[in-house]
């Protein structure tokens, strides 16, 4: 999977994105879509996209890996980066479920690295791909 010019660590996290698309479950859409999130150990927490009939129970693949990551003991701020890979024309992004909570679990700073099957890439950051977000501190006591 060439992703000229990309650094050789964020090639290691787009390959294990791309492992991770091919375990999701999309009955309906045929739509794949994987993730892979680097922590601050080094450990990479996989998300996949994850039909369910109603629709609305579906999960996609960033929210499993951020979820599966909490799940494990991860907590925000302890994360260095996210990929996310699919079968797009071009990079694909998060959408904004997915976009608010990175806000919510992640540095503004923390890159998002966004490709597709062809190799095609960009890298963003959390605050970047989400201005004006709505935070922790959007609320009364701006406590977590």
């Amino acid at each position: 999977m060439p992703f000229e010019g990309m650094p050789e660590a964020h090639v290691r996290l787009m390959q294990a994105a791309r492992d991770a698309m091919s375990r999701a479950y999309v009955p309906y859409s045929r739509f794949q879509v994987g993730a892979a999130l680097l922590d601050d150990e080094g450990h990479v927490h996989h998300g996949c996209n994850v039909e369910n009939a109603a629709y609305g129970p579906t999960n996609c693949a960033e929210r499993t890996a951020l979820f599966r990551a909490v799940a494990d003991g991860k907590r925000p701020g302890q994360f260095q980066a996210i990929a996310v890979i699919g079968d797009t024309q071009g990079p694909i992004a998060p959408c904004g479920i997915c976009r608010q909570v990175l806000v919510e679990l992640c540095a503004p700073d923390m890159p998002v690295i966004m490709g597709n099957i062809k190799g095609q890439w960009t890298v963003s950051t959390v605050a970047d791909i989400l201005p004006g977000a709505f935070t922790p501190a959007s609320l009364d006591n701006g406590e977590r």
